[in-house]
């Protein structure tokens, strides 16, 4: 009798631990799944961000507010001190 139960204890443990292994692995594949969606995402929204910023969105734009591009001559270059000497 005593063998039984010792058999009916592990048996049954065994079996808590590979059903919580399976709980685990597929909440890992969820969150594996959900991370390849927000990274498609991520690559849409840079890429979205990336046209809106571009040249040729910009200009027509800021041509419908009155804006115009600089001449040459109107474009000032302004030195930056550096910050990593005394």
């Amino acid at each position: 009798m005593i063998w039984l139960t010792a058999f009916l204890v592990a048996a049954g443990s065994v079996v808590a631990r590979q059903t919580a292994a399976l709980r685990m692995a597929r909440a890992l594949n969820e969150t594996r799944q959900r991370r390849t969606a927000l990274e498609g995402r991520r690559a849409d929204l840079e890429r979205r961000l990336r046209q809106a910023a571009s040249r040729a969105v910009l200009v027509p734009r800021a041509q419908a507010l009155g804006l115009r591009l600089p001449a040459d001559s109107e474009i000032v270059f302004l030195p930056v001190a550096d910050s990593s000497g005394p």
